[in-house]
């Protein structure tokens, strides 16, 4: 039985739940229980603060869990992180007021700065021979330059649009941050094996999400230039249509390249192209 720990509510929570249901793991959690066995899948979920996961991992506790990668380096536990999950991203960011004429980390050099991630702001600070004062604090970090509290504030940036509300500026990047799988580095072989599995749903809804799956015709004299621009996954799938001198194409095509290559189908005289969003898709 796999432990799967998951943040118990924020910013993560409904994400890390909705990853389990399409890797198809159903968790009944409607009471908001903290220990939920799954339906389908040899593991069950512990739902828990972010900031207690990396420790209930680490300790044994829990086998794996689903936590920001700020938290992870935060908390300097010696985990292994299996997969990058691709959502929940933001930024450990460095603020100051809108107006302070900042010209670089030396304006840092002395200012109080209010954090919740002091190990990260402090570890920033010695790599680039800075000298602050670190003031801890836990929530609504971003109002203590208004109050008098700090002069600057070390915390989670997505949008943008809280520092902006309390006019303050983003001027250094500390850490690009994800939410990730971190597994307990002594797991036994049979939960080795589940978590084995789990990765390979997993893999296979976060490449579905960046694939389009696409059909449509073209005559038969493009079908060497269109196919040379759609590899697929082995080589495009081609049907000959009734009528002659024309073929049905269907491949794969990376959400990155997706618009590009759909101009130079066109090019290529394809008709009526179809795009399809794929649910799983597995190597």
């Amino acid at each position: 039985m796999l432990k799967i720990a998951i943040q118990k509510s924020g910013r993560l929570y409904e994400q890390s739940v909705q990853l389990l249901k399409e890797c198809g793991i159903e968790l009944n959690n409607g009471n908001r229980q903290l220990k939920v066995k799954a339906f389908n899948f040899p593991a069950e979920a512990y739902f828990l603060r972010d900031d207690d996961i990396p420790q209930y991992v680490a300790d044994s506790v829990a086998d794996v869990g689903i936590v920001g990668e700020n938290v992870v380096f935060e908390k300097e536990k010696d985990l292994n992180i299996v997969s990058k999950l691709g959502f929940g991203r933001c930024r450990l960011s460095i603020a100051v007021p809108k107006n302070m004429n900042y010209q670089g980390g030396s304006d840092l050099n002395g200012l109080k700065i209010a954090t919740s991630y002091t190990v990260l702001l402090q570890k920033f600070l010695t790599e680039n021979n800075l000298k602050a004062d670190i003031h801890e604090i836990s929530g609504s970090v971003e109002i203590a330059p208004g109050i008098g509290l700090a002069d600057a504030i070390c915390d989670l940036v997505s949008s943008g649009s809280t520092l902006f509300t309390n006019n303050l500026k983003e001027v250094e990047v500390i850490l690009d941050s994800q939410a990730v799988l971190v597994a307990n580095k002594n797991l036994d072989e049979e939960n080795r094996k589940i978590l084995e599995n789990l990765l390979l749903r997993i893999n296979a809804v976060k490449a579905a999400k960046n694939y389009k799956y696409i059909m449509m015709n073209a005559p038969d004299h493009q079908l060497k230039n269109i196919c040379a621009l759609l590899p697929g996954m082995k080589s495009p799938t081609i049907v000959p249509l009734a009528e002659k001198g024309w073929s049905s194409i269907q491949s794969v095509v990376n959400e990155n390249d997706f618009w590009e290559v759909i101009e130079k189908l066109k090019q290529f005289e394809a008709q009526g192209i179809l795009v399809v969003p794929i649910e799983k898709m597995i190597s």
